[in-house]
């Protein structure tokens, strides 16, 4: 389906932020998940705006020509989100990517959101701020692109994840008209909050343009913790029961023995093959009590080793052997691909039973599956490995994929915990909200986007008529 995008050529843009370029229509039918996807459209045209006020025209215009528009930015995204499902414009944000304002004694800071989140960080280190849900992948992705799947990371176990940390938002929505949301205060009761609904709508509700952020101070103390156990089985028993019992953990993360193997195969690190728990603790004042009592509980549950680092040189690998692990994965066999990035969340006492439902559908499967994650939200990341062109062995690892989600949600859970449904897990959405609440989200949808401008074909099981967008030259 091809759209005429020669009105883009007409709003006073610069010749370099519109491409119709091969390579960079290529480049954008692509993000880091879509390739397992294999659902990406390439756009017609990319186009680069520099101000609120070219997202403005921009969209005001494709809404009047009936073109799709989809909002992309560092192209980090494992579920399609910001890959074109219908062709159209590819509205790339990373020229946008400024910080507008800080205000260090409120804590609060205003970016654009081609910003890197490490960026963040680092604007706001000398005064002792960090930016606490920051994802694990912070320092290749946006802010924007946080926003529209409401990320977290290592640290939401205490930190909470990035809607937690969002005072407003400046947003373009389908017509092209601005809008603000929120206040720099800490908290209001005023309206609806618009806030929360366009955080995690995955671009098809608005383009955000600008974002206040809530900012913390850094710890006065840290501790890092390596806890290997016998049986994976007692290592997510173990995390079970510290959360439960109101340990207060900054991090909390488990990776299997065959996450670990992998972990070292790629990077040559030596961690030992078996379950592990690696934690971080965050105090102002008694640390040190908060690390005893963790310790106390996970000797309950046959703990073989309990290693702190009290100054966080020793933790350093572990933490970056965790961050690579999706990379490790990928590379771990060169005949064997991650079929799709598993991401599913339950509620924290039944997280020891969602990794070994996993494990027995591997083995049962007869099939390469590490997990691994952030095991004090209760989310589980899980890679199934298959062969491409071995169509059986595929089908099986479809199956135990879509099994841990299914499991998930019946276990009150969800089927993603941080990457966003996009094209990959749309047929989850009805299972996980039932019909009705599936329905008033698309009474929103249509609401703010009658003409389905924003990002179609992502979120919904399937696109509506009356969100399709009109007008395409193919159909005359």
């Amino acid at each position: 389906m091809t759209y005429d995008i020669e009105f883009c050529f007409e709003l006073g843009l610069a010749d370099d932020q519109i491409s119709v370029s091969e390579g960079r229509r290529e480049s954008h039918a692509a993000d880091w998940g879509a390739s397992q996807l294999d659902e990406g459209v390439v756009p017609d045209v990319v186009v680069w705006p520099e101000s609120t006020a070219d997202v403005s025209a921009l969209l005001a215009a494709a809404t009047d020509h009936g073109v799709p528009v989809t909002p992309y930015a560092a192209g980090t995204g494992l579920e399609g989100n910001a890959v074109p499902a219908h062709g159209g414009i590819s509205l790339d944000l990373m020229r946008l990517n400024a910080v507008v304002d800080y205000r260090p004694d409120d804590f609060q800071i205003d970016v654009q959101p081609g910003l890197l989140g490490s960026a963040v960080d680092e604007h706001v280190a000398d005064d002792g701020r960090f930016f606490p849900p920051l994802p694990s992948s912070g320092n290749i992705s946006t802010i924007g692109g946080m926003i529209a799947t409401d990320a977290s990371g290592m640290q939401t176990v205490k930190y909470g994840e990035v809607a937690d940390w969002v005072l407003g938002l400046e947003a373009v929505l389908a017509d092209g008209t601005v809008i603000r949301t929120g206040s720099r205060a800490v908290k209001t009761s005023s309206g609806y909050n618009l806030t929360e609904l366009l955080i995690g709508s995955e671009g098809t509700l608005a383009v955000v343009t600008e974002v206040t952020l809530e900012l913390a101070g850094r710890p006065a103390q840290k501790r890092g913790v390596r806890a290997i156990f016998e049986t994976l089985d007692a290592a997510t028993a173990a995390v079970s029961d510290t959360v439960r019992s109101g340990v207060d953990v900054a991090r909390i993360e488990v990776v299997d023995g065959l996450s670990a193997r992998m972990a070292n195969a790629y990077q040559g690190s030596d961690l030992p093959d078996a379950p592990m728990v690696f934690l971080e603790f965050h105090a102002n004042h008694g640390v040190d009590e908060e690390v005893a009592l963790c310790r106390s509980i996970f000797e309950e549950y046959a703990l073989e080793r309990f290693e702190t680092d009290d100054d966080g040189t020793e933790m350093a690998d572990l933490w970056a052997a965790r961050r690579d692990l999706a990379y490790a994965v990928a590379s771990y066999d060169a005949d064997l691909d991650p079929l799709h990035p598993g991401d599913v969340t339950v509620p924290i006492s039944a997280y020891p039973e969602i990794v070994r439902e996993t494990k027995r559908l591997a083995d049962e499967a007869d099939l390469l599956v590490p997990c691994f994650g952030h095991a004090g939200d209760g989310n589980l990341h899980y890679s199934v490995l298959v062969d491409r062109s071995d169509p059986p062995m595929v089908e099986r690892g479809e199956e135990l994929y879509a099994a841990v989600v299914e499991r998930a949600i019946e276990l009150g859970g969800t089927a993603t915990g941080e990457h966003g449904i996009g094209q990959g897990k749309r047929e989850y959405l009805e299972p996980e909200h039932g019909d009705g609440a599936v329905d008033a989200m698309r009474s929103i949808k249509r609401a703010l986007d009658p003409t389905g401008t924003l990002n179609p074909g992502k979120i919904f099981p399937e696109t509506e008529s009356g969100e399709r967008v009109r007008d395409p030259v193919s159909e005359g």
